[in-house]
């Protein structure tokens, strides 16, 4: 068994390396190619800016890498071994598949912790210096005044969350207007803002289009707010997309204060009372929905290794075939339904009614049942 277990788990460690390396490679190659080649073309980088980039990006690529690969090498593997008898061989000794492949499940444990570390803290924090690195070169003024999807607290007085900036075109805009000790603060939504900036006088003026406020602001209508721009600090936050686990860990954190903050005080009747608090309510669901997604999602995908591990090598031994465009072809189908479930959150994230931070465990759960039933008909022979 032990001359078996390191047979299985080099031919394993073989395919895992390669696979992953052209994964990574064509990955890399997408955003190259869309991003930073047309930098290079028009001579506003060098090569060594290139060699940078694409350094930051490879960690942000394995976390779609690293299951691929896994879910891959099990596939041409197990396919080869079935093709050429050696399971047959090896069941007609006595030797069951649990058995067999117990160093390979071992494996894609270890791959999980990899692939938390790398989807938790090591990929969100390389791509927040990549995106730093090309906003020096190609955001607009405006876009570095609001960025969208970023907690913004340096201008005095407020805070501001952005859903979309697209040339200083605004979307989903919630400003938060501090009060001091005694008063109050107040919490505005509009759906749709402008921001023009005075680049000169470091000077930016937002407007806000049918703005709606809680707390202790009861108008509505069109509002526009002078700012005076600062240069932004090294302490800023990234876009939550970004964030690493602790870091939307102690986002949401700062949500759920800021939705307090907002509560109502006044004299107000107790239906009224009741309805700005059902109000405020929805809105710290709202705000900390795409918070707590990308919480779940980053759990969520260290565990695609262990349920691609089940699923690919009961599916390899049935394919029985040894062709790597085979396992190649079944891989890129597997691979495309479980991200599109994460595809199916992704765009729910801003719906929290519909849970969209417990859509993205499903293909977890749906591999993993699937791949233990599998494994047991494999194992029986069925």
């Amino acid at each position: 068994m032990r001359t078996l277990h390191v047979y299985l788990t080099r031919q394993i460690l073989a395919s895992l390396v390669i696979t992953v390396g052209v994964f990574t490679l064509v990955l890399l190659l997408a955003n190259v190619l869309k991003e930073v080649l047309p930098l290079l073309v028009n001579r506003q980088i060098g090569f060594g800016t290139v060699a940078q980039t694409i350094g930051l990006l490879i960690p942000f690529v394995w976390v779609f890498a690293l299951p691929m690969g896994m879910l891959t090498a099990t596939l041409l593997i197990f396919g080869r071994m079935s093709a050429d008898q050696e399971l047959i061989a090896m069941r007609a000794s006595g030797i069951s598949l649990l058995s067999l492949i117990s160093p390979v499940l071992l494996l894609s444990v270890a791959l999980c912790v990899v692939s938390g570390w790398v989807n938790m803290e090591i990929g969100p924090r390389c791509r927040v210096a990549y995106n730093s690195l090309r906003n020096k070169i190609m955001l607009e003024f405006s876009n570095v005044v609001l960025p969208e999807g970023r907690f913004i607290k340096d201008f005095p007085g407020y805070l501001f969350l952005v859903g979309k900036n697209r040339n200083g075109i605004l979307e989903d805009v919630k400003v938060y207007k501090l009060g001091g000790e005694t008063n109050s603060g107040i919490l505005i939504h509009a759906r749709r803002g402008r921001i023009e900036v005075d680049a000169p006088n470091k000077r930016a003026t937002l407007y806000l289009y049918d703005a709606k406020g809680l707390g202790g602001w009861n108008g509505a209508g069109d509002i526009t707010i002078p700012l005076d721009f600062n240069p932004p600090k090294s302490d800023w936050k990234p876009k939550i997309d970004d964030m690493t686990f602790g870091q939307l860990q102690d986002q949401l954190r700062e949500f759920e204060q800021l939705s307090k903050a907002a509560m109502p005080l006044g004299r107000l009747t107790a239906e009224q009372l009741a309805e700005r608090k059902k109000e405020i309510i929805k809105e710290r669901r709202d705000m900390t929905s795409q918070v707590r997604f990308q919480i779940h999602r980053q759990v969520a995908f260290s565990f695609a290794c262990f349920g691609f591990t089940l699923v690919g090598i009961p599916l390899g031994i049935r394919v029985h075939r040894r062709e790597t465009n085979i396992g190649i072809a079944m891989a890129l189908l597997l691979v495309a339904l479980y991200y599109s479930f994460i595809v199916l959150g992704q765009s729910l994230d801003s719906r929290p009614e519909w849970a969209p931070h417990l859509i993205v465990w499903l293909p977890n759960f749906v591999f993993q049942a699937a791949g233990a039933v599998l494994l047991w008909r494999a194992n029986r022979g069925l």
